[in-house]
C-alpha cells in the first residue's frame, strides 16, 4: 500500500455540501403522472432554479421537499434529513409555495407577527423582512389592501421570517413588478 501525499499549497477539493438531494424522486395522481424520476443535487450557497412549462412538475417537485406532498417512489434529503421526515429539517426551510395566504383583516405587520409567535421566530425580525421586501411603508395597512405584488412579497417577508437556511419559492415573481423582482 502507497501512502500519497497531496504537495503543500494544493489541497484535495471535497464533495460540496448538499443544501437537497433528489434520487428517483416520483409522484402519481392516480394515473396522472405528475414527477418522473427527478434525480438532482442543490449545493449549498446556490441559487437554482426549475424551468419547465405549466404543469411539468415544478410545483409538485417543491411540494415534496417541503412535506406537503409525499413521494409515490424514490426520494430526497432537505439538509442531510429524509423528506419522509419533515419536522427534521422544516424549521431550517423557508418556503412559498403557491400563492400566499394570510388574514385580511390583519395588518402586513401583525399578520407577520402571528407567524412569529407561531414559528417561536425573533419578533425584532418583522422589521427587517418588512424593510427587504419593501412593504416597510404599507406595515400597519390591512393586507386586504394589497395590491397582488404586494401580497407576493408579504409572502417572500414570511418565508425569511426564521432566517432559513435553505429559502424555497415556487414563482416569486408572480404580480411583481419590474421593480419588485
Amino acid at each position: 500500500m502507497t501512502n500519497h501525499s497531496i504537495p503543500s499549497g494544493i489541497r484535495a477539493s471535497a464533495a460540496p455540501a448538499l443544501a437537497i438531494r433528489a434520487e428517483g424522486l416520483t409522484k402519481r395522481f392516480g394515473r396522472r403522472l405528475a414527477v418522473d424520476d427527478a434525480s438532482f443535487d442543490v449545493p449549498v450557497g446556490t441559487v437554482t432554479g426549475f424551468v419547465g412549462p405549466n404543469g411539468a412538475g415544478k410545483t409538485t417537485t417543491l411540494r415534496m421537499l417541503v412535506g406537503l406532498t409525499r413521494p409515490t417512489s424514490g426520494g430526497a434529503e432537505v439538509l442531510g434529513h429524509s423528506v419522509e421526515s419533515p419536522a427534521a429539517y422544516l424549521g431550517r426551510v423557508g418556503a412559498l409555495i403557491e400563492g400566499p395566504a394570510f388574514y385580511p383583516g390583519l395588518s402586513g405587520w401583525r399578520n407577520l407577527e402571528v407567524l412569529t409567535t407561531l414559528g417561536r421566530f425573533d419578533p425584532a425580525r418583522i422589521d427587517v423582512v418588512l424593510e427587504l421586501v419593501d412593504l416597510a411603508d404599507r406595515a400597519n395597512d390591512p393586507y386586504r389592501t394589497y395590491s397582488q405584488g404586494m401580497k407576493q412579497r408579504m409572502g417572500i417577508a414570511a418565508a425569511l421570517l426564521g432566517e432559513p437556511e435553505i429559502l424555497i419559492l415556487d414563482e416569486p415573481t408572480n404580480g411583481l413588478d419590474p421593480a419588485g423582482i
